[in-house]
């Protein structure tokens, strides 16, 4: 059986290969929370918005459920948290003008400055976030 940082290595090639074939087969860099917006205001032009975010759900549920070495953790967040937390993360890649899939991998491959400072930005504000929480806020998961 395959050992589970191989998935890693699969999953990362597949984000790439399916990254690469947007951008050369229909012109649109894979920002999901772009091609989530843009499927909320469907036109037939764009059905494929929703075939990408079918893929995703799709891949996650086959990894889970047929290749998944063991179950993924659940934590025990209120749903009330879970809606707020996605609720600030559309306000955040609204503000920054895309998330961490359409900057870290498209706009990174594509070698954009301000890809760059989004995502420096990004991944600055998770750290600290982690730390406050887990280690001023003692909020850490065990």
């Amino acid at each position: 059986m395959v050992t589970d940082w191989w998935y890693g290595i699969l999953g990362g090639g597949l984000i790439g290969l399916s990254a690469t074939l947007l951008l050369a087969c229909n012109g649109r860099i894979a920002g999901i929370s772009g091609i989530v917006n843009g499927a909320l205001g469907l036109t037939r032009a764009e059905i494929w918005r929703w075939f990408f975010i079918g893929g995703l759900i799709g891949g996650g549920l086959i990894y889970e459920y047929s290749l998944a070495t063991r179950p993924t953790p659940i934590y025990g967040f209120s749903p009330l948290t879970m809606v707020l937390a996605g609720f600030l993360v559309g306000f955040g890649t609204r503000m920054g003008g895309g998330c961490t899939s359409g900057h870290g991998v498209c706009g990174l491959g594509r070698l954009s400055l301000r890809s760059l400072v989004a995502v420096i930005t990004f991944m600055t504000t998770g750290f600290i976030t982690v730390f406050v929480t887990r280690h001023l806020l003692s909020l850490g998961l065990t």
